[in-house]
């Protein structure tokens, strides 16, 4: 087993297929089917279900892809750090969905045209999954909402720096009357992404314990703000996210907007990480920083 075996099996499994996967490797299709069937040779089961159009990972091909993807995101940050004259390589961006749309257009552009030999792999997922990924080494770095007192991330987990503040808005249907308490809202029903997004927890925690006044919502959950925006706008639903989201999709239709509270969004890394493509990374973000004064 060697790290280009490793290389071409990921790009199998990603494109589920020989020669989309040969393709991209700048290899023929024959070397690439040759290495997958040496692969699973040598580890001794079988990788992929094959079909006429597709290859799909087995249950143990699954398992066996959570770990070439860390041995080669770690060989790879291995050859940056022991050669670290200039940013290179490729460096993996996880981001949450309202970062990458209102906040992340402008630096990247300013990174890929600074560092054009450096190859940005940007992903999406909640806050919570996007730790997981971080710490599992899938990803280099994440964009995250931590609430205030990060009682659920440990001080020794994640280096973390401060980049955006966001304004957390509560959407109403238009024409909502005004709002004091949770009690007050009429749909009882929020629009939210799936568990382990910062945002929809902070809406939880608002909505049925606002002081000593309870209510309950059932949860709608949603894959894009442009749907929130349109389920609150449709009058069936409320939602929480962003102002700068919100200013963004607001010609979509018509809401009510309550203001609700802030939350700082941190690049963070692993404990010590430091690839010269991070570094430039965090030093482009720090030029649009709410955080100048601090930094």
């Amino acid at each position: 087993m060697d790290i280009a075996s490793l290389a071409v099996f990921r790009t199998v499994a990603r494109e589920q297929g020989i020669t989309r996967a040969a393709e991209l490797l700048g290899r023929v299709p024959s070397n690439v089917t040759t290495r997958i069937q040496q692969l699973e040779t040598e580890i001794g089961v079988a990788l992929f279900q094959r079909d006429k159009k597709r290859m799909i990972l087995t249950g143990e091909g699954l398992t066996f892809l959570d770990y070439a993807e860390r041995i080669l995101n770690l060989a790879d940050e291995a050859r940056q750090l022991v050669n670290p004259a200039a940013p290179v390589g490729t460096l993996r961006v996880g981001s949450m969905e309202s970062t990458v749309a209102s906040r992340l257009p402008v630096p990247l552009a300013t990174f890929n045209k600074n560092w054009p030999q450096v190859t940005i792999e940007l992903s999406t997922a909640p806050t919570r999954q996007l730790i997981t990924a971080l710490q599992a080494h899938h990803i280099d770095c994440a964009l995250i909402a931590v609430p205030s007192g990060e009682w659920w991330l440990g001080q020794a987990e994640l280096d973390k720096v401060p980049v955006f503040r966001e304004e957390l808005v509560l959407l109403l249907p238009p024409g909502h009357p005004d709002i004091e308490h949770a009690t007050d809202i009429e749909p009882k029903a929020l629009a939210a992404f799936a568990p382990g997004c910062t945002y929809r927890m902070l809406a939880e925690e608002w909505l049925t314990q606002f002081g000593s006044r309870k209510a309950h919502f059932t949860i709608q959950e949603v894959n894009s703000y442009h749907a929130m925006f349109a389920c609150t706008a449709a009058g069936s639903c409320v939602s929480i996210m962003p102002q700068s989201v919100v200013n963004l999709i607001n010609h979509l239709g018509d809401v009510k907007q309550h203001p609700l509270t802030t939350v700082d969004t941190y690049l963070a890394s692993r404990p010590g990480f430091s690839t010269p493509a991070f570094a430039e990374f965090q030093k482009t973000l720090s030029a649009s920083t709410d955080f100048k004064s601090e930094a």
